[in-house]
């Protein structure tokens, strides 16, 4: 009986250290046109803990996949990242997702048109609002595109999960990836 208690306070005292790192976790929130690609990429990223896909910035509670492309709704399709910032930096997420899309198109990704596509990196904390602006300059500075980054930079808002199946889209079709 003994050893059981002892077993159990072993065990009590692993799952308590692991509930408590899991609270170092952070979000970050970004949209780069379809969401599919946006979360495989991240999903590869060492210190990405987990990703979602869904609809933020619009003005409709519980927004559907069908609702969101009418494009009425001002919601655009986005990836919330849960990361370990010991694993991976807040700045290392954002140069990621400049990098997997063209910043400098309005409102769309390729072969997807619409406000649901537009490019935005969203924020929760002054700092990162200006690790996102500096990327912004410095982009703007370096001559890479033709054209000015048209990225909205805003505050994290309601962010609605997408219906299931838009969920690992890749990994439940063994798909590794788009390229956008």
């Amino acid at each position: 009986m003994k050893r059981i208690k002892i077993y159990i306070a072993i065990f009590i005292s692993i799952t308590g250290l692991v509930m408590a790192s899991d609270t170092d976790n952070r979000k970050a929130v970004f949209a780069a046109g379809c969401f599919w690609g946006v979360e495989s990429t991240f999903q590869q990223m060492n210190g990405v803990k987990s990703t979602t896909v869904g609809y933020i910035g619009g003005k409709v509670k519980n927004p559907s996949y069908e609702l969101v492309c009418t494009g009425l709704t001002g919601h655009a399709e986005a990836v919330e990242v849960v990361y370990d910032p010991n694993e991976v930096s807040f700045e290392k997420l954002v140069d990621t997702f400049f990098e997997l899309h063209d910043p400098t198109t309005l409102n769309r990704q390729g072969p997807d048109i619409g406000t649901q596509y537009r490019s935005a990196a969203y924020f929760s904390s002054e700092d990162e609002k200006q690790i996102i602006e500096s990327k912004i300059n410095s982009l703007n500075e370096s001559g890479k595109y033709n054209s000015k980054v048209v990225t909205e930079v805003e505050t994290i808002s309601d962010f609605y999960d997408a219906e299931e199946y838009h969920q690992d889209y890749y990994k439940k079709r063994g798909i590794d990836g788009c390229a956008i």
